[in-house]
């Protein structure tokens, strides 16, 4: 039977005048306890073994425990606490420390001013149910733990931390005002459900050096920098969780490696989905709104896997850059200001099963010959630009790959390769596909139809190899080859009331060509008049022929011949002659 004790400062039958005197007398006795407190405010630290439990007599809070520095309350026992409030200050041992046994705190408010909340150390089991914990940071080290309904507000450090192989399961609690993260796990294991995160001025939830996280139905609001980050090497999974308002709504980096479902990153002022460094990570099923820069980057060396991705109202899309790779299938990109994919910088890319609407660009690549994208299955509607664009050294395959409604379909420049396979483009304002610099562009199965200019066109040096495709009434022309443009077209056709099926500069080779329209040579005009211009010398009214001009010079000297003279001469005594034998000089 569990004995009772009861402290009243004020005296009475059978009380005891503080807790200490309370706790010495069921110590004494050995044997299960329960000590009671009055209404009051108690100056006491406290020290407590065995199977006690303290509770206050009346409301939650109603009992307030302090000492001017340190801890308040040290377990070592089996130890329930209930209604009470326990301040402290300086306590870096914990205002509440439990460094052997077995503690539960109900209800129960702790105010730590410059030190940790409570403290759970190697080997202990700590239960924290409906209480508050203010200013300070709660730790499990290397502890077993369970949080459920509590709040942790205005932490100077990490509200939570579950740290050096401790194991906590944290349910239905609220974090606010951090000042570093909400919760931290390191070299731990934490499931976190059903839990709210605001404000903490770095990552709100934080997974770092191997840690093991799982997150459940959270939300997260307004953090400062990323809303949940998973770091050197740590793995775990998010599932059904909102961010809204981070910096990043999740940050993968250093070797890490989640599992993420089902999640919604809203309102990210930068990135929705960030990988980085190495971090790895498998996204299925998440929608990104209105992230301010990137909805999914991967970068310097990241490499995820994203499955089922809805991306909205933002700048760019998916950007995989600066030797980073990717794999994207089921992707659904809408509205946004910028180009939905892109690819830079000796990155690697795969998209497939890919849905694009109401973006100027569709895949945007630029970098060296190390920087590849391959798109498959894929479709790209009301663009205002290029649906795919690849400059630079860039290679880019095009597996059945469709745009609809925009300016121009496919198109290379510079450098890059643009490998086209059973696609195709209409109702382009411009052309269908384009290549230009010295890019090369090759096509196999292209259809273009309805283009308001041109099929196909190549300009510059570029090089043109297209077979068995077709290019339907294009209103300008099926294919156009301007400048130094060469190539081959083999076996395509080209059909349409109106236009020219072919208008080439004759460095491209046209092999079985149907066709009903007309095919034209362009003649090359000839080369202007060489036109020199002469500045601040002699002024001429009429034609002047032979003569030799000099100046800008110190010394000019001047020669005549005698050839010219006697040449003179000869000439005027002809003219008398024959004035002479026409009468005239009469």
């Amino acid at each position: 039977m569990v004995k009772r004790y009861v402290v009243a400062p004020h005296g009475g039958r059978g009380t005891h005048p503080d807790i200490g005197s309370a706790l010495r007398a069921a110590t004494a006795r050995g044997r299960a306890a329960r000590v009671e407190i009055t209404p009051g405010h108690y100056e006491e630290r406290l020290s407590v073994g065995g199977e006690i439990e303290l509770a206050a007599l009346g409301d939650a809070g109603s009992v307030v425990v302090s000492v001017p520095r340190g801890t308040v309350l040290d377990v070592s026992g089996a130890v329930v606490v209930r209604g009470l409030v326990l301040v402290g200050r300086d306590a870096d041992a914990g205002v509440v420390d439990c460094h052997a046994g077995t503690l539960t705190l109900d209800r129960v408010a702790i105010r730590a001013h410059n030190g940790v909340c409570a403290h759970a150390r190697p080997g202990t089991s700590v239960t924290l149910t409906d209480s508050e914990f203010r200013y300070g940071r709660t730790v499990f080290a290397g502890a077993a733990g369970q949080v459920e309904r509590c709040r942790f507000t205005d932490a100077a450090d990490n509200a939570l931390a579950v740290i050096e192989n401790a194991r906590v399961l944290i349910r239905d609690s609220r974090f606010d005002g951090s000042r570093i993260h909400g919760v931290r796990v390191s070299d731990a294991w934490a499931h976190l459900v059903g839990c709210e995160v605001t404000g903490a001025e770095q990552a709100a939830v934080m997974a770092d050096t191997r840690a093991e996280l799982t997150v459940d139905g959270c939300t997260v609001v307004a953090t400062h920098m990323a809303g949940l980050a998973f770091i050197e090497q740590s793995r775990g999974s998010v599932q059904g969780t909102r961010v809204t308002d981070a910096e990043n709504g999740i940050l993968v980096a250093s070797g890490a490696d989640p599992t993420v479902r089902g999640c919604v990153f809203a309102d990210c002022r930068d990135t929705g989905i960030h990988v980085q460094d190495s971090g790895r990570g498998t996204f299925e099923d998440c929608e990104v709104t209105g992230a301010g820069n990137v909805a999914v980057l991967s970068t310097r060396g990241g490499a995820p896997r994203v499955t089922g991705c809805r991306v909205s109202a933002g700048n760019v899309g998916i950007a995989v850059t600066d030797k980073a790779r990717g794999h994207f299938t089921r992707v659904d990109v809408r509205g946004l200001t910028g180009v939905a994919l892109r690819v830079w910088d000796e990155s690697k890319a795969e998209f497939a099963q890919v849905r694009v609407e109401r973006c100027p660009f569709g895949l945007e690549t630029r970098g060296n010959g190390g920087t590849t994208a391959e798109l498959t299955d894929a479709r790209i509607l009301d663009f205002d630009m290029a649906a795919v664009a690849a400059v630079g050294q860039s290679r880019v395959t095009l597996r059945r790959v469709s745009a609809e409604r925009g300016l121009l379909g496919f198109g290379a420049g510079e450098e890059a390769q643009l490998h086209v396979h059973d696609s195709e483009v209409s109702a382009v304002s411009t052309g269908g596909a384009l290549a230009f610099g010295t890019a090369r562009l090759v096509a196999r199965n292209l259809t273009v139809t309805g283009a308001e200019s041109y099929g196909l066109c190549g300009t510059g040096s570029a090089y043109l190899d297209v077979a068995d495709s077709r290019f339907e009434d294009c209103a300008a022309t099926g294919l156009r080859c301007d400048d130094a443009c060469g190539g081959r077209l083999a076996g395509c056709a080209v059909t349409g009331a109106t236009g020219v099926a072919v208008q080439h500069n004759g460095r491209v080779k046209l092999v079985e060509l149907r066709t009903s329209l007309p095919v034209r040579e362009i003649t090359e005009p000839p080369p202007p008049p060489t036109i020199v211009n002469h500045y601040h010398g002699p002024v001429f009214v009429e034609a002047v022929h032979s003569a030799q001009l000099a100046w800008n010079n110190t010394n000019v000297i001047q020669q005549q011949t005698n050839q010219s003279n006697e040449s003179n001469e000869s000439n005027e005594s002809n003219e008398s002659n024959e004035s002479d034998q026409d009468g005239v000089g009469r």
